[in-house]
């Protein structure tokens, strides 16, 4: 027996072992290692048995939504270990706020959240906001980068916990936008806001397989002859109550959704049965589609797209594809899989915005890159700022000295297109020629005005 009783010990020790084995396993999962508040899979457990317990109870859940106003300047200026110091101390100072009933979660990078049943929204806020604005002593610096707060409370505001923290954000978004160091309350503006902004996710989903998202289309003039040697496909929205969108009222919004590489597989090919037969006409020698930088992160993206270009009557040589510089230093090795799988079936790559941050003249000496896009915004100022005006012309004269094709983009006046043209630039585009058009309209004034001509094309 007392064998037995030892072995029954010794098994109750080892379970009690493995228990608090478990449970400190369970509890690191949900903790957040930097500051030891819980996580962002732990916090929206929480709030959704918070928010069960409410709604039996009839009692009332604020949710505050915290973000440092000026996280990545500190990161960059004093390194990521002084951004880590930063986010420490505040999780500390969060805690001491903190009452016993209350949730705190940082939930990613600066941004944290607390989950309270004291509805003082004023008062809790302005203590959040004296918190993060207090000075920390990092590195000898004396730093307090203040931040912004959103709230929102159920069940006032919302009835679950999706639209809770989602109503909370749009009230941090305003504050954020409002100067920073604020704190802002989901109200009957943002709501309205929210509605709208829900009915064109819906009517966004609708149009794409309903066709209202449709090429239009921008000449790419030849500088010397002023006639238009190619096209850039550019997206729109055909909404059939609000008229027509640009890119700017629906890409953000799509490509939050998921549904930006729908719209762009959809314009593609819209764009290329378009095209075809004014390049086989010889109307037009080139079709120019830009790529959303998510897409070029698909390791499949240029298998894809050579998919897609098969299956349409456009010739490979004629279609170019427009990456931006940044995607080039975000992921060089996948830059290079994809322009040389496309270069060897014959599809032109340009490199957009060129000239923006980096210029990246190392990438065209290694990559068979064939053109570059001069950004618009050194465009602006050519002809008129000395300083400009010699960057630009250092750039087309690197280019060139490469063999590379150069375009300027957003050209506006006559003063830019001749100066561009002076200094070596092949191809331009902009207002300055033509804006961008329908199908129909585009087509048209290629039949009636591309005739080679020996000066600049001006637009109507």
């Amino acid at each position: 027996m007392p064998q037995l009783s030892n072995r029954l010990s010794e098994l109750a020790a080892r379970v009690a072992e493995l228990e608090a084995e478990r449970e400190m396993t369970l509890r690191l999962a949900q903790t957040d290692s930097l500051t030891g508040l819980v996580n962002r899979g732990a916090f929206t457990s929480g709030l959704c048995e918070r928010l069960e317990a409410a709604r039996e109870s009839g009692a009332q859940v604020g949710l505050f939504v915290i973000d440092l106003d000026r996280f990545k300047h500190l990161n960059d200026s004093l390194g990521h270990h002084a951004g880590d110091l930063l986010l420490a101390e505040l999780g500390r100072r969060l805690r001491e706020d903190a009452g016993p009933d209350d949730l705190i979660a940082r939930l990613g990078g600066d941004e944290f959240a607390l989950v309270t049943s004291d509805v003082d929204v004023a008062g809790r806020a302005e203590r959040l906001l004296t918190a993060l604005g207090q000075q920390q002593l990092i590195y000898g610096r004396a730093v307090a980068p203040g931040g912004s707060v959103g709230v929102a409370v159920f069940p006032h505001d919302a009835q679950d916990a999706a639209d809770l923290q989602r109503f909370a954000d749009m009230s941090l978004y305003r504050a954020k936008s409002d100067g920073g160091r604020r704190w802002s309350r989901f109200d009957a503006a943002l709501r309205e806001e929210s509605e709208r902004r829900r009915t064109l996710e819906d009517e966004l989903r609708r149009a794409i397989p309903a066709g209202e998202i449709e090429p239009w289309f921008q000449p790419i003039i030849d500088s010397m002859t002023g006639r238009m040697v190619g096209v850039e496909v550019l997206a729109r929205w055909r909404h059939p109550e609000k008229g027509l969108l640009a890119p700017g009222a629906f890409v953000p919004m799509a490509e939050e959704l998921g549904l930006i590489r729908a719209i762009d597989e959809a314009v593609f090919e819209a764009a290329c049965a378009r095209t075809a037969p004014w390049v086989a006409e010889g109307l037009i020698e080139s079709v120019a589609c830009n790529v959303s930088p998510r897409d070029l992160l698909d390791p499949a993206f240029s298998r894809k797209l050579i998919g897609r270009l098969s299956r349409t009557a456009l010739p490979a040589t004629a279609l170019t594809v427009e990456i931006t510089e940044t995607f080039l230093l975000q992921d060089l090795a996948l830059s290079r899989r994809h322009i040389e799988r496309l270069a060897a079936k014959g599809v032109n790559v340009a490199l957009d915005d060129f000239g923006t941050g980096y210029s990246n003249l190392r990438a065209l000496m290694h990559l068979p890159i064939q053109t570059v896009k001069l950004d618009r915004s050194l465009i602006d100022d050519v002809g008129r700022d000395s300083r400009v005006s010699k960057l630009v012309a250092s750039l087309l004269h690197a280019a060139r000295s490469l063999g590379v094709r150069i375009v300027a983009e957003g050209v506006e006046n006559e003063s830019q297109a001749l100066f561009l043209r002076s200094a070596g630039c092949e191809r331009m585009q902009g207002y300055f020629f033509a804006r961008p058009m329908p199908a129909d309209a585009m087509e048209a004034l290629l039949r009636e005005s591309n005739t080679p001509v020996p000066r600049l094309a001006v637009a109507s």
